[in-house]
């Protein structure tokens, strides 16, 4: 459910750039993002950070957008959130005891110290390279293929590295019942 809401605008954006213009789908962003804030708040009684945080671009590159009729503001905001992203991961190793990364997924594994800064810094330098990649192509291709990098290579390239992050992570958890005989011993 949560994979849902998190990627319905994007999803929403695509298909109404399908069935008519960088505009309108730009139009349909802001509403879907508008909508997935909203729903959030509804179920669960908080803002989560990444919704607010993208609602806010969104609504100002977005605006933009339609305001000047220009199409360079929209296709500049992944690039803006993942370097905004970079450096939220980056600047939690120097603010407070844990990482951002730490603080997502602390409660769910337990890791070596130098484990959470190597992931930490592995999340900061794929999001600087992510808004490289949307930049490359913004201005090297049209904007029926940003529209489809923005979907499906931006997408599937978080998905390659979840996965990879997730194959890195696993040599270093250590089952629970290892731990239970150890101490006994």
């Amino acid at each position: 459910m949560k994979f849902l809401l998190d990627f319905f605008p994007i999803v929403f954006f695509f298909i109404a750039y399908k069935m008519y213009d960088i505009y309108v789908a730009t139009a349909v962003l802001i509403i879907a993002s508008l909508l997935q804030t909203s729903a959030h708040w509804m179920m669960h009684r908080r803002f989560e950070k990444m919704h607010v945080i993208t609602l806010v671009l969104v609504c100002i590159f977005g605006g933009l957008t339609l305001i000047l009729q220009d199409e360079m503001f929209i296709k500049w905001k992944p690039t803006v959130i993942n370097w905004l992203f970079a450096a939220a991961f980056i600047g939690s190793q120097f603010i407070g005891k844990k990482s951002l990364i730490q603080h997502m997924m602390g409660d769910h594994i337990v890791l070596p110290t130098n484990i959470w800064l190597h992931l930490n810094i592995a999340w900061t330098l794929f999001f600087i390279a992510l808004g490289f990649a949307n930049l490359y192509v913004v201005y090297n291709f049209d904007t029926e293929t940003w529209v489809n990098f923005k979907l499906f290579g931006l997408l599937g390239l978080t998905f390659v590295f979840v996965i990879a992050q997730s194959l890195y992570v696993a040599r270093f958890i250590k089952d629970p019942a290892d731990n239970s005989n150890n101490e006994s011993k």
